[in-house]
């Protein structure tokens, strides 16, 4: 908080994937006196670059970003260190008299970060030894059926593959008898200390953002997705089940690269997951409260965020 008890300003600026969050972010730091942070989940993987869609040398050096190539593919990011890590970037930004944006798709991280962490029940390793016998048997979409009875909110914004999470999320609900959905509605922790405008990419057209995806998932084919993905496992001891080689795109590759599917395949399924990290996303954006929505799409799109953030952020 200020000297003047005024909270310091912040942005969100949110979207699906291919919605064009980095470009208008880019386009703002030209015209306010900002500094990004990614929020994305998969950008903090180092040498994770053409399947992640991580903004390239030239973005970068224009338009630093914070928090991208913190981990190496081996290990685990979550929303708690996210806090823990943009919190303290985001003092300091405010401290310099800058304005902290932060940019990306991983909702989760968004709204850890405004309503906290619910201190959820512990790990319980018997319980999920034997949800992990469940699925052997039945198979993750099954259990994700099973979750969907449960705890309807939290099903709909997993994929019916998410072994992590659908398995953390039956857990929370069978050792508790509560809903992960009801556990994170019960927020007790204080509020982020600072005046927020919460812009919100979509499109209208979602057609639109298909063929985005499509053109986009070939590019990363083209840019040379799977010559990367074979460095990667030449330099890091990866398996499939770790959350980096879970990231849309490198599981179908993987899946390729172990003769599992065929190119056509490859590019089928790869864009098919992605047009559904794309909708789980807009289905977490609808959810949220206080954000202005933007159709990604319109011509004027940089005029008109910029004028809403100059009338919420005065």
């Amino acid at each position: 908080m200020s000297a003047h008890g005024v909270l310091p300003p912040a942005i969100f600026l949110m979207g699906p994937t291919a919605s064009g969050k980095t470009a208008l972010a880019v386009s703002l730091l030209r015209q306010l006196p900002v500094e990004l942070i990614s929020v994305d989940s998969a950008l903090v993987y180092r040498d994770m670059d053409i399947g992640t869609a991580k903004p390239d040398a030239a973005t970068l050096a224009e338009a630093p970003h914070h928090l991208i190539d913190l981990i190496d593919p081996t290990e685990s990011y979550s929303a708690a260190r996210f806090c823990d890590d943009a919190l303290p970037l985001m003092a300091d930004i405010s401290a310099r008299g800058k304005i902290p944006l932060l940019v990306g798709g991983t909702m989760l991280y968004f709204n850890a970060l405004q309503y906290g962490l619910h201190d959820l029940p512990r790990a319980d390793p018997s319980m999920r030894a034997q949800l992990e016998a469940d699925a052997a048997e039945s198979g993750w979409p099954a259990m994700h059926a099973r979750l969907a009875q449960l705890d309807p909110p939290t099903a709909a914004r997993l994929s019916a593959n998410d072994s992590q999470r659908i398995g953390r999320a039956l857990e929370v609900v069978l050792v508790s008898g509560k809903p992960m959905s009801q556990w994170l509605a019960e927020q007790s922790n204080a509020a982020l200390p600072y005046r927020l405008c919460k812009i919100a990419l979509l499109a209208e057209q979602r057609a639109v953002l298909h063929d985005r995806i499509a053109l986009r998932f070939e590019q990363m084919l083209a840019d040379g997705l799977l010559d990367e993905l074979e460095a990667l496992r030449r330099h890091y001891p990866l398996d499939p089940d770790m959350p980096s080689m879970r990231c849309v795109g490198y599981r179908q590759a993987w899946q390729y690269l172990e003769g599992y599917i065929d190119m056509a395949g490859l590019r089928e399924t790869g864009i098919a997951a992605t047009r559904q990290l794309a909708k789980r996303q807009i289905t977490w954006l609808r959810g949220m409260d206080d954000t202005q929505a933007f159709d990604c799409l319109r011509p004027d799109l940089e005029a008109a965020v910029l004028a809403c953030i100059e009338a919420t952020l005065p």
